[in-house]
């Protein structure tokens, strides 16, 4: 998809929220480990970040250095090692289904970390300031774009000092753009596509600012990659 595609695709959405997203494209880096079934035996490679840790505005390169290899590079390695036991759980025939689902559960929150994450770093990287189209087609959801900022802004104070997530995203099924709470890696709401995404888990900030998760919120803020969340649509 071109760029000047995906624009007329971002502006010609439904009409009250006319902003849908895909996945960001670094998800094609996962690929089939050779010899197995794609379900079973996908390899997720981590994706490098966008930028330089050290090109954030008040996000400090040992932060995101650190956030992106501890805490995203390390929920890649857990997947693959949940992969890999579910393989042999399958060739398993005497496991209880109870026991199977216990690493299905674990599947579904590594995977969440992994694509959150991703979609979180390739958020950040620009300079904050949301385009004319942009700023209209929020506002046609949440009647101006102030308004839907301070709601985002809320939910993120909300969570601050605890840990979830907070993503403004396209409900496909509801066709509405809204702001979502979400409380781990696991709790999307279905038929959403994330366009914006914000890590409240104090790993995201506590090594600038302490407990301090305002001051974080507001340097998310100056960062957002804007053209970014729109090549999501």
């Amino acid at each position: 998809m071109n760029s000047n595609t995906s624009r007329r695709q971002f502006l010609a959405a439904a009409a009250m929220a006319p902003v849908a997203g895909t996945v960001m494209a670094a998800a094609t880096q996962a690929t089939p480990a050779a010899g197995g079934a794609a379900a079973f035996a996908f390899d997720h490679q981590p994706v490098p970040l966008p930028y330089r840790p050290g090109k954030l505005d008040g996000l400090s390169e040992r932060l995101v250095q650190s956030h992106w290899e501890n805490n995203y590079v390390g929920a890649v390695k857990a997947l693959a090692v949940v992969r890999g036991r579910l393989q042999q759980a399958m060739a398993d025939t005497s496991l209880p289904p109870y026991v199977y689902n216990g690493l299905k559960r674990e599947q579904l929150f590594r995977t969440g970390s992994v694509v959150l994450h991703e979609l979180y770093f390739g958020s950040l990287g620009g300079d904050g300031k949301a385009g004319a189209a942009v700023r209209s087609r929020i506002a046609g959801s949440f009647g101006s774009y102030d308004a839907w900022e301070t709601e985002f802004r809320r939910i993120g104070n909300g969570l601050g000092g605890g840990s979830g997530w907070v993503v403004l995203g396209y409900n496909q099924h509801l066709k509405l753009l809204e702001n979502y709470w979400m409380a781990d890696h696991s709790t999307a709401p279905a038929t959403t596509t994330p366009l914006l995404v914000m890590d409240m888990y104090e790993h995201a900030y506590q090594m600038d600012y302490g407990a301090a998760a305002a001051k974080y919120i507001d340097a998310f803020f100056n960062n957002i990659n804007w053209e970014a969340v729109e090549q999501r649509a």
